[in-house]
C-alpha cells in the first residue's frame, strides 16, 4: 500500500471541502482525512429536540475555558464539517473590510490582499455554492464582476410585512444571499422544500449547498481522490531539519496510521487547526509548528452575536424565515460614527430551541406556543483581534479557549437600534427578549493562524502557506486578520479556491480561475428550465470550443444575441454542431 500522496487535506468543511473540489480534477493523488463520518440520514436531522436540547450531533468532546471549566463547543465532526449545520447565508465581506477600519473599541487591521484580488474567487464560490441573491439591493455591498446566478429567495407573507415595515422607517432591507438548492418556479422538482429546519440542522433531503453535497461527493468520483472517515489527526511530524511535514499521524478505528504528502493542508477550522499545530511541537518547533512568531492560536475571533426575539399578538407562521437582512448600520449611523454591524433573520425558533434560555419551570409546550408569535433576528458585530484571545493546548492535550469579549458598545448600540425600530414598527402590544451567544457558539470562529507578509507577526504567507514550513498550508477561517461583521463562510470558500489555484500552479496543473474567460451563456443568462434541456456536452459551467481553444473567443452568451437560434439547442446534434461552426469559430 502506497501511503504517500501529492496532497493531504485534513477536514472537509468550507475550507477543506472547497479546496478538494478545486484540486480533484488535476489528477494529483489526494488523501482527505475527516475526523467524523457521514451524518446518518434520519428523522432526527429535522428534530429541534435532538439538535438543540439533546445536542445529538455536536462534537463528542468538551473544551475548557480560561478558568479550566468544561463547555460543549457548538462544532460538528462530519463530512462537510460545520457547513452541514450552517444557515447557508453566504455574504461577501465589504470592500472596506479589507482595509484598516476604526472602531470605538479599537482598530480592525487591514488584510494583506485587497478585495479586488478576492473578487474573482467570490464570484466562483457563489456559482459553485449556487447562491441566490440580488445585486444592488444591499447598500454596502462591494462591486461584483458577475450577477447572482439564481434569483433571491422570496419572503413569506409575515416576513414581507417585516420588510415593508422596516422600509417605511427608512431602512433598506435586502434578500439574504443563500446557498440552498431551491427552484421556486418549479417547486415540484425543487430539492429544497422550504422547511423550518435549515439553520442549525443537517438537511435530510440534501438540499443545502454544504461542502459535502457541493464539493466532497462530486470529488469522490475522481479515482485519484481517497476519503478516510473517522480519521483523527493526532499530530504532524517534521523531518530532522524541521522544514518539511514528513508524517501525518492518524488514529482511525483504534489503530495508529501514518501518511505523507508533498503538500499537507490543515482545514479543521480555526480552533482545531491551531490546536493541531500546537500539539505537534517538537525540538525544532518547541512552541508548536509554524509558531516562530508566537501567533499560532492567538487573535481568536467569533463575532459578537445576539439573537433578538420580538413577540406580538400577530402570528408568524413563517417556515423559512432567513430571507431578509439589513446593513444600514454596518459602518455606523448619523448619531454614531463607528461600525455597528449586521442585522438578519435566524431560522425559525420553536419550543425546544427556546428552552436553553427559558426558566427551567417553563414547559416546552408553552414555549412552542410562544414560538408561533415570535420573529427572530440575528445581530452580528465585529469583535477585534486580541492576542490574549487564544487557543492553547494543556498538558493533557485538551483544547483550551481563552476569550474576553471586546467592542461591546458597538454591539449594544446595534441591539438598541433594532429594538427601537421594532418599537416603531410594532404598534400593538409586543415585547422583546435577547440573548448573546456564549463561548461555545463557535460557528464563526476565525483568526488563529492569521496570514500576512511578515513572518514575525503572522503564521501564514499570503498563499496561506506556513512561513516556517515548506509544505504546510492552513485553509480554513484561521487566516482572517479581522472578523468583520458578516458570516465568514463565503470568504473561507473563496479563499480555498484562491489557494487552490496557487497549489495547482505549484503542482504543475492548470488553474481554473486565473485565466478563465467569462462563463458561457447558459451559466449567466438562460433560465434553469432551458439549462436542464441542453444536449451534447454543453453542461453548466462549460465553455464553448472557441473559448476553450484560445481563452478569448466569443462565448456562448455572446452568440446568444441570436435568440431565435436558441431552439436549435433543443434540436438534434447536427444543428448544434452547425451552430458551433457558424458562430463560435
Amino acid at each position: 500500500m502506497n501511503d504517500h500522496y501529492d496532497v493531504i487535506i485534513i477536514g472537509t468543511g468550507a475550507g477543506g471541502g472547497t479546496l478538494l473540489h478545486k484540486l480533484a480534477p488535476s489528477g494529483k493523488r489526494i488523501l482527505v482525512l475527516e475526523r467524523g463520518g457521514f451524518i446518518p440520514r434520519e428523522k432526527d436531522n429535522w428534530s429541534s429536540r435532538a439538535n438543540v436540547m439533546e445536542e445529538k450531533y455536536h462534537a463528542p468532546e468538551k473544551w475548557l475555558d480560561s478558568n479550566g471549566k468544561e463547555f460543549q463547543p457548538g462544532t460538528h465532526y462530519y463530512v462537510g464539517g460545520n457547513t452541514k449545520f450552517y444557515g447557508a447565508a453566504l455574504f461577501r465581506f465589504r470592500q472596506q473590510d479589507f482595509s484598516e477600519v476604526k472602531h470605538k473599541g479599537g482598530t480592525s487591521p487591514a488584510w494583506p490582499v485587497s478585495y479586488d484580488e478576492f473578487e474573482p474567487y467570490y464570484s466562483e464560490a457563489e456559482y459553485l455554492y449556487q447562491v441566490h441573491g440580488e445585486r444592488g439591493s444591499d447598500p454596502t455591498e462591494p462591486w461584483a464582476s458577475k450577477p447572482y446566478r439564481r434569483p433571491p429567495v422570496s419572503h413569506e407573507p409575515r416576513m414581507q410585512e417585516v420588510v415593508d415595515g422596516f422600509s417605511k422607517l427608512g431602512c433598506k432591507p435586502f434578500p439574504v444571499p443563500l446557498g440552498i438548492l431551491i427552484d421556486e418556479q418549479n417547486p415540484h422538482s425543487s430539492k429544497c422544500i422550504r422547511c423550518s429546519t435549515c439553520d442549525g440542522f443537517p438537511c435530510l433531503v440534501q438540499a443545502k449547498a454544504d461542502a459535502q453535497t457541493i464539493c466532497v461527493e462530486p470529488a469522490l468520483q475522481y479515482p485519484n481522490v481517497t476519503l478516510l472517515t473517522n480519521a483523527y489527526v493526532e499530530r504532524l511530524e517534521t523531518d530532522a531539519g524541521g522544514t518539511v511535514i514528513s508524517k501525518v499521524i492518524v488514529q482511525r478505528n483504534g489503530t495508529r496510521e501514518e501518511y505523507s504528502a508533498d503538500i499537507v493542508v490543515s482545514s479543521g477550522g480555526a480552533i482545531n487547526s491551531a490546536a493541531l499545530l500546537l500539539r505537534s511541537a517538537n525540538d525544532a518547533h518547541p512552541r508548536g509548528l509554524a509558531n516562530s512568531s508566537d501567533q499560532v492560536g492567538r487573535n481568536y475571533m467569533a463575532h459578537n452575536n445576539t439573537i433578538l426575539f420580538t413577540f406580538s399578538l400577530t402570528p408568524n407562521p413563517t417556515l423559512f424565515q432567513k430571507t431578509m437582512a439589513i446593513n444600514d448600520f454596518y459602518f455606523g449611523d448619523n448619531d454614531w460614527a463607528f461600525p455597528m454591524g449586521h442585522i438578519s433573520m435566524v431560522g425559525k425558533f420553536d419550543g425546544p430551541m427556546f428552552k436553553a434560555g427559558a426558566p427551567p419551570f417553563v414547559p416546552v409546550t408553552v414555549l412552542n406556543q410562544m414560538g408561533k408569535y415570535s420573529i427572530d433576528f440575528w445581530l452580528t458585530s465585529e469583535d477585534l483581534p486580541d492576542p490574549n484571545n487564544r487557543v492553547t493546548v494543556n498538558s493533557n492535550g485538551r483544547t483550551v479557549l481563552h476569550y474576553k469579549e471586546n467592542n461591546l458598545e458597538a454591539h449594544a448600540r446595534l441591539v438598541a437600534k433594532v429594538k427601537h425600530l421594532i418599537g416603531q414598527w410594532q404598534t400593538g402590544l409586543h415585547f422583546e427578549k435577547s440573548g448573546k451567544i456564549p463561548l461555545g457558539g463557535a460557528a464563526h470562529q476565525c483568526g488563529t493562524t492569521r496570514f500576512g507578509h511578515d513572518p514575525k507577526t503572522s503564521v501564514l504567507d499570503i498563499n496561506c502557506k506556513a512561513h516556517d514550513l515548506e509544505n504546510l498550508y492552513v485553509v480554513d477561517g484561521g487566516f482572517f486578520p479581522s472578523s468583520n461583521a458578516v458570516n465568514p463562510a463565503l470568504t473561507i470558500m473563496a479563499n480555498a479556491l484562491r489557494v487552490g489555484d496557487h497549489l495547482l500552479e505549484r503542482l504543475g496543473a492548470a488553474s481554473t480561475t486565473k485565466a478563465e474567460s467569462r462563463t458561457c451563456w447558459h451559466e449567466d443568462f438562460l433560465p434553469e428550465h432551458l439549462n436542464a434541456h441542453l444536449v451534447g456536452d454543453l453542461r453548466p459551467g462549460s465553455e464553448c470550443p472557441a473559448a476553450r481553444r484560445n481563452r478569448r473567443g466569443p462565448n456562448w452568451h455572446d452568440c446568444f444575441r441570436y435568440r431565435p437560434l436558441a431552439r436549435l439547442l433543443h434540436a438534434r446534434a447536427p444543428f448544434q454542431q452547425a451552430f458551433r461552426r457558424r458562430i463560435c469559430r
